[in-house]
Order: C-alpha cells, then sequence, then structure tokens
C-alpha cells in the first residue's frame, strides 16, 4: 500500500494528537489529579504510534511506543508525577513533535529522541518491558499463532491470521477490519474490536460480515492492511427460526424479538425486565456494547448519522476565493452596463446573477472561517517554557477560543501574538519576591482574548504586571531621536510609536526571550499588512494592554468610493461612521487644528467629509466627491520604501480601474 500520499494527512493529524498532548500535561502541572489528563495523553500518544506504524514511520513509532509504556506505568500508579517527570515529559512532546514533521519511511530515530528518551528513562528507571515489534526480515520465520475463533451466525465469516512478527498487530487488524466495512455491514468480530486495538502481539481473528463481494475482493481488502499471513473465507447460511413463546411478544426498538435468552445484555442503556424478550447475540454483551460500536457503522449501530467532513488543501480554497473575486468585479461591471439599458428581462437577470453570486461568495467566505483557537491552543505551552526560563510564575487564560476569523489571517496572527506573550512574561510581570513585596499575587495574570467588534476580529494580551515604564522609555527615545527634545511625557500613542521603532529596546541584556528590538516592530508590521491597526494602554503598577484589530477576510470587504482630483480611492465600511458636506459654519478652528461638528449645522455644500473612526478615535477625511460603495477585491499592494503606510492594499473597480485601499489605521 502506498502510504506516501497520506503524509500530510499524517501530519495534520498527528499536530491534533500532540496539542492534546500538551493541554494534558499543562493540566497535569497546574494541579489537575484526576486520571482524565493522563488519559489523554495515553490516547494521543498511541493515536501516534498507530498512524506512524502505519506509515511506516518506525521511528517515530518506537519512541511513542517506549513513551506509551511509561505513561501505562503513571496511569497504573507505579510511576509518581515528579518535577523532573513533567520536565522530561514535556520535552518528549517536543521531541515527538520534531520526529513527526521530519518522518520519513526507513528513517533512523533522531538526536532529539533519543536524548528524550534517555531522560525519560533515567526519570523513570529504566527502559520499558514491552518490547517493540521491528518489522521482520525476508525470510524470518513468523510465530505460531491460534486458530482463529468462529463465530456463529448468518453471513460471511472472514478469517485471518498475521505475519508472526506484525509491527503493531492491533492497528493493522482494526484497519484490516476497517477495509471490510467499505465492503458491506460488518456484523461481529472475536476477539472483539477493543481487544484487537490494544493487542500487541500478532493475532488470529474472524469477522462476519454481510456482503455481496466476493471471496477474492474480500481477500485483497483484508491484505490491504498489511502483514496479514492467511485468509479464509467461509459461507454461512441463515440459522432456523426458533420456536415463538405462548406469551405475546414484546416489541423492542421496532421489530418483534425471538425466542428469549438468559443471558442478560443492555438494551438502550438499561437490563432488561422480568418481562422483555431480548434477542442475544453471542458478541453483544454490555462488556462489548461499546468496543463493538467502534467498528460498525450508524446504521448498524443504532446512532446518529455519521458527520460528513472533508479535508481541503488551504490552496484550494484560495484558488475559489480569487475565482469568486474576479466574480465579483466582472458582477460590478455588469450592473454597470445593465443601468445603461432599459430592459426589463435583463434586469431581472441581473438581479438572480447578483444574488447567485452574492450566495456563493458568503458560502466560500464562511467555508474559510475557523476558529482562532486552532493558533490559541498552542500558547499555553509557550507561555510556561518562557516563564519556566525566566522563573516566573504566570496564570494563563485564553477568553474567545470560539471565534472565527478568516484561515489566511489566521496563519499570519500567529507570529505577532507570540511576541506579544514573550514581551508581557519578560518585560511585563515580575518576579514572585517583587510581587509579594508589591502586595501582589506571586503569579501573574496573562490573558489572551478575541472577541468580534462588529465585522472585525479583536486579539487583546493583557497582564497585570508593572506597566510599561514611561520614563526609561522617554530617555530611551530622546537618545535615538525619535521624539523631539524637551518632551517631557509620553501619552500611549507615543508610547507605542517609540517602543515600535525598529531596533528599539530597553532591555539592558540580549537573551533568548528579549533585548534585540524586533517585538513590537514585528507586530505592527504584521498587522498593518493584514489591514488591521495596533493599540496599546499601559498603567504603572497595574498592567498592559496591547490590542490587535484585525479585519475577519482579507478578500473582498465592503467600501465607500471616492474622489480627489483624478484619483479614486476605497475606504472600508467598517471604519466609516459618517459622511457630511463641508461647509463654513461646521469647520472650525480647535488649538490650531480644524474641528467638524458632527451634527452637521450650518453646512453649505463645498467638499464631501468622510468621519471615519477606529475603536474610540475618529477624524474627518476632505474629498471632493463620494461615488458610491461597492464589494471590493483586496490585492496585495507593496507601498513606495521609506513611504508613509496609507495604503492597505488595491482593488479593481466595477469599471476596470484601479484604486488604493486606504489604511485607516495609519491614519488614527
Amino acid at each position: 500500500m502506498d502510504t506516501s500520499r497520506y503524509a500530510e494527512l499524517f501530519r495534520t493529524e498527528s499536530r491534533e494528537q500532540l496539542s492534546a498532548v500538551n493541554r494534558a500535561l499543562l493540566a497535569i502541572e497546574q494541579g489537575d489529579e484526576s486520571r482524565e489528563p493522563v488519559d489523554a495523553i495515553f490516547r494521543g500518544v498511541h493515536t501516534v504510534k498507530g498512524m506512524s506504524a502505519t506509515m511506516g514511520y518506525t521511528a517515530v513509532a518506537e519512541f511513542s511506543h517506549e513513551l506509551e509504556s511509561l505513561l501505562e506505568k503513571v496511569r497504573d500508579g507505579e510511576q509518581t508525577i515528579s518535577a523532573e517527570l513533567m520536565d522530561a515529559l514535556f520535552a518528549a512532546a517536543d521531541a515527538l513533535e520534531e520526529g513527526v514533521e521530519s518522518a520519513r519511511e526507513g528513517a533512523v530515530m533522531g538526536e532529539a529522541m533519543r536524548r528524550a528518551l534517555e531522560r525519560l528513562h533515567d526519570v523513570a528507571g529504566g527502559r520499558s518491558t514491552a518490547e517493540f515489534r521491528i518489522p521482520r526480515a525476508s525470510g524470518a520465520v513468523p510465530l505460531p499463532l491460534p486458530a482463529p475463533p468462529a463465530l456463529e451466525g448468518e453471513g460471511t465469516l472472514v478469517h485471518v491470521e498475521q505475519e508472526g512478527t506484525t509491527m503493531l498487530a492491533g492497528v493493522r487488524a482494526f484497519m484490516a477490519i476497517q477495509r471490510l466495512r467499505e465492503l458491506g455491514e460488518v456484523l461481529a468480530s472475536e476477539p472483539t474490536v477493543e481487544r484487537l486495538q490494544a493487542a500487541t502481539t500478532p493475532q488470529a481473528f474472524s469477522v462476519r460480515i454481510k456482503t455481496t463481494a466476493g471471496p477474492a475482493e474480500l481477500e485483497r481488502a483484508v491484505r490491504s492492511a498489511g502483514d496479514v499471513a492467511t485468509v479464509r473465507i467461509e459461507e454461512r447460511a441463515a440459522p432456523a427460526a426458533p420456536a415463538a413463546r405462548a406469551s405475546s411478544p414484546v416489541v423492542i426498538e421496532g421489530r418483534t424479538p425471538p425466542a428469549r435468552a438468559s443471558t442478560p445484555v443492555i438494551i438502550e442503556g438499561r437490563t432488561p425486565d422480568e418481562g422483555d424478550d431480548v434477542p442475544v447475540h453471542p458478541l453483544r454483551r454490555a462488556s462489548d456494547r461499546v468496543a463493538i460500536s467502534e467498528a460498525l457503522g450508524p446504521a448498524e449501530r443504532g446512532a446518529a448519522p455519521r458527520a460528513r467532513h472533508v479535508r481541503i488543501e488551504l490552496s484550494r480554497l484560495d484558488a475559489l476565493l480569487n475565482l469568486v473575486g474576479e466574480l465579483v468585479i466582472v458582477r460590478g461591471r455588469l450592473q454597470a452596463i445593465a443601468r445603461g439599458i432599459a430592459d426589463a428581462a435583463l434586469d431581472e437577470a441581473m438581479a438572480e446573477a447578483t444574488r447567485l453570486i452574492g450566495d456563493l461568495q458568503a458560502e466560500i467566505m464562511t467555508s474559510r472561517l475557523v476558529p482562532v483557537g486552532q493558533v490559541f491552543d498552542r500558547f499555553p505551552r509557550l507561555v510556561r517554557d518562557v516563564a519556566r526560563q525566566l522563573g516566573k510564575d504566570v496564570l494563563f487564560s485564553i477568553e474567545g477560543k470560539d471565534i472565527e476569523i478568516d484561515r489566511s489571517v489566521l496563519d499570519e496572527i500567529g507570529e505577532p501574538v507570540v511576541h506579544l506573550l514573550r514581551n508581557a512574561v519578560d518585560h511585563g510581570l515580575e518576579s514572585p519576591d517583587v510581587r509579594e513585596a508589591a502586595g501582589k499575587a506571586r503569579a501573574g495574570r496573562l490573558i489572551l482574548a478575541a472577541y468580534r467588534d462588529r465585522s472585525a476580529v479583536v486579539i487583546a494580551v493583557r497582564d497585570d504586571g508593572k506597566g510599561i515604564d514611561r520614563g526609561k522609555v522617554l530617555a530611551r527615545a530622546l537618545t535615538l531621536g525619535l521624539v523631539p527634545p524637551g518632551t517631557e511625557r509620553l501619552d500611549d500613542d507615543a508610547l507605542l510609536r517609540c517602543i515600535a521603532h525598529p531596533g528599539f529596546s530597553t532591555a539592558e541584556q540580549v537573551t533568548d526571550v528579549s533585548g534585540r528590538g524586533v517585538g513590537v516592530d514585528a507586530v505592527i508590521s504584521r498587522v498593518r499588512a493584514l489591514g488591521g491597526s495596533v493599540e496599546m494602554t499601559s498603567t504603572p503598577g497595574q498592567g498592559t494592554e496591547v490590542t490587535l484589530r484585525l479585519p475577519v477576510t482579507l478578500a473582498i470587504v465592503r467600501a465607500l468610493l471616492a474622489r480627489v482630483g483624478n484619483e479614486r480611492y476605497a475606504l472600508p465600511l467598517t471604519h466609516v461612521r459618517e459622511t457630511l458636506e463641508r461647509g463654513p459654519a461646521l469647520v472650525r478652528p480647535v488649538q490650531g487644528r480644524e474641528m467638524v461638528r458632527l451634527d452637521g449645522a450650518g453646512a453649505v455644500r463645498e467638499e464631501e467629509i468622510v468621519v471615519i473612526e477606529r475603536g474610540e478615535r475618529r477624524a474627518g477625511l476632505v474629498v471632493d466627491e463620494l461615488t458610491g460603495q461597492e464589494d471590493i477585491v483586496v490585492k496585495s499592494f507593496d507601498g513606495a520604501r521609506d513611504g508613509l503606510a496609507l495604503f492597505s492594499g488595491a482593488t479593481i473597480l466595477s469599471d476596470g480601474a484601479p484604486a488604493l485601499i486606504v489604511d485607516v489605521g495609519s491614519l488614527l
């Protein structure tokens, strides 16, 4: 079986499992003494082991097996949890992640995984006792297996014997059953699916299936799972109907059961009453119900219909979005042409096409939305590692993980948030002793929050640390010439501009965490490139909050079109508060600046004013003419070198003319 085409899917699935492993490790370290975190780690590592073995990534499978064996000792109470063990487990999770990313068939275990295993063995006192079986070389003699068990009942019986040195026999057996499910209705298996999945030695098992497939097709399906020695197919006829009881039968789950059996079973979550007539399947005991349910489809086990999901490469969604963007442009041009032709049939067709294109646009945009938690889930581990490196206690929490944002935006915000979190732990939060001396809790609070604000997504990083030392920043800014000589105070805006200057840093020494002056600068550059904005507030002794305001999507936005001279510009409607007609009575000087009365009193038409806002800030843009509203497709825009960041992109209007998109964040 060629597994190379599944390599990226393997990595995607493994990343999800490793993310769950890291969350569970953090829960244990933070004091969760329940069994669930250990079980979650065990499940995640076990899944990675099975997938890597199936793919032929022996090094990853072997490492996972050793880690799983240690976790089994922890789960059984044979290994106590200590700080040293937690550090070793975190290192093992990192090594496993590295191994997954670099996995390839036939590769040997890397240095990081070997060091992590040595550390685990030192802490746990030696290697695991369970042997990880490596596939035998050609010509090796297989181990003897017991004869496959028989199953009673109607259907086709498939008896399977695995190779004597099968690697991860349980995974291979489960795969064989899954292959059979694709050909028909799997009625039962012996041993149970749960026992087969847990098996560490080669197995002989039987599966009863209702199918129209022939023996050759069934055998091919089983052998495609790999490491199969023999396959034997046997047809079973339907058994004779049992004699009916004299008493009236009881109808259970919509059918009339046959004669009563003596063994009790679970029906819809309960033990049957004395008067119930219940058919007893030889494998459907209460203890096996869950296990068999895993192998059966929804129709067989009476569950709800299975969810229909497919994984789609992001590049394909990008291509769809580009195509619908071009459709939006063409729609605008067609609308402009149709307005000049008085034809009722054309107007009706144009209205229908406009509706359909709008629906298509909405569906594609929605399909690209993903929860921010997909990126946020990796940050608790980051904060934990930085805090331990700096000797600080940090209570980190995440709010609003379910807030959805376009996948392309989500991929871009990871790095800015990493910078903000590292800066908060390093510069914002004090050491435990300093906090205690100041009357604070020894552990600092750090919050990463996401929420919607109209059509924007806001991401905030808040800490309860000492706040930014404005005097220290001002002194450094004066030295670098970032503020006019004689400046005595920095407000929040000026403070942000100073610390965002490339190379600006107040750190006395460069460390692995900070000191190179690239953090806030990198944040603002990336957020501005996304068409967003950055705000910051800081209170001495109370903490700092940095807010990123981002568009939900980068692709298609509603914009107000304005003309200045012979040029046309697009203003995203999310930042437009209102429009006014400029007149002498409307504008008046205040402290040397022209200010606008928003009630519009006394306006005499001369020019148009567009009132834009971002958060609590507002400003007025004077334009010659407002030409309408339009859905615009955002295209990337490379501004002039060393020029002002006044534009976030460009677009093509419905008449085919280009227009620049104003970056409101750079004006406020």
